[in-house]
């Protein structure tokens, strides 16, 4: 559609024919991808770890979600502990390491999300929130600095910076959001849109009931191979000792 940045005529045209929505929401896009990118190329943000979960889950000291779902989430609220635990750990190794371009990011809002910024504040790792637009549960989280968090109205958008600077992802229980993010990072694995990480599911028993990924190679929807692009894990510990090493090999590289 261009040739050394100038656009070609079938471009042109095609602008010509949008509609104003059209245009404004490309220049929306446009705009959610850029103001993000130059905050965090001024920051010199290279490396992330980021963090996925339920913006349901409830802290220990919680007893039911937020909200108009009056569904008890309370026996979930030990993922919220861990991810706090979990986030402190990492945070506390990245401060400690003096990683000033490394970061965990996490998706700005409630639940798990909050709790994966809390443990960051914890250890005062300045943790990255992207945040979106949602009508019920999503808010931002009063654990990351103004500076440090992002709004968005597109989650295309809000996916792609979780991923571009991603050396592990870790995906604590969730919904509907949880798993989009999920497969769509499997997905650009899977066809080599974006580097190989590692994608960590964190609580056996829940990921274990809820998806069995081995029926899609059993019928050759997927390669055997492609098993092995997540791992479950199901403590802290498990969790630290696969992205402790990714952390390590980023000190070692002074990158």
């Amino acid at each position: 559609m261009t040739h050394k940045g100038v656009p070609t005529p079938e471009f042109l045209k095609l602008a010509e024919s949008a509609s104003p929505e059209d245009i404004q929401r490309a220049q929306h896009l446009a705009d959610e991808w850029l103001s993000v990118e130059a905050a965090l190329a001024q920051a010199d943000v290279r490396h992330t770890i980021s963090i996925f979960g339920s913006a349901r889950i409830p802290a220990p000291e919680e007893s039911q979600c937020d909200g108009e779902d009056q569904r008890e989430c309370a026996d979930l609220n030990h993922f919220y502990a861990d991810a706090r635990e979990l986030s402190a750990r990492l945070g506390e190794l990245i401060e400690m390491r003096q990683l000033r371009h490394t970061r965990l990011v996490t998706g700005g809002g409630p639940g798990i999300m909050e709790a994966a910024s809390r443990g960051a504040h914890d250890v005062n790792h300045p943790s990255i929130g992207l945040n979106i637009v949602l009508p019920r549960e999503q808010r931002v989280n009063p654990f990351i600095a103004a500076k440090h968090s992002f709004e968005f109205q597109y989650f295309a958008m809000r996916k792609m910076h979780f991923l571009k600077r991603a050396k592990a992802v870790i995906v604590f229980p969730g919904g509907f959001g949880t798993l989009d993010e999920l497969f769509e990072t499997l997905t650009l694995i899977q066809t080599k849109k974006m580097p190989s990480v590692p994608i960590l599911l964190y609580g056996k028993d829940f990921w274990t009931r809820l998806i069995n990924l081995e029926v899609l190679a059993e019928h050759g929807l997927i390669n055997p191979e492609d098993l092995k692009l997540y791992h479950v894990v199901d403590s802290v510990q498990e969790c630290l000792d696969l992205t402790v090493p990714i952390i390590e090999a980023i000190a070692q590289t002074h990158e």
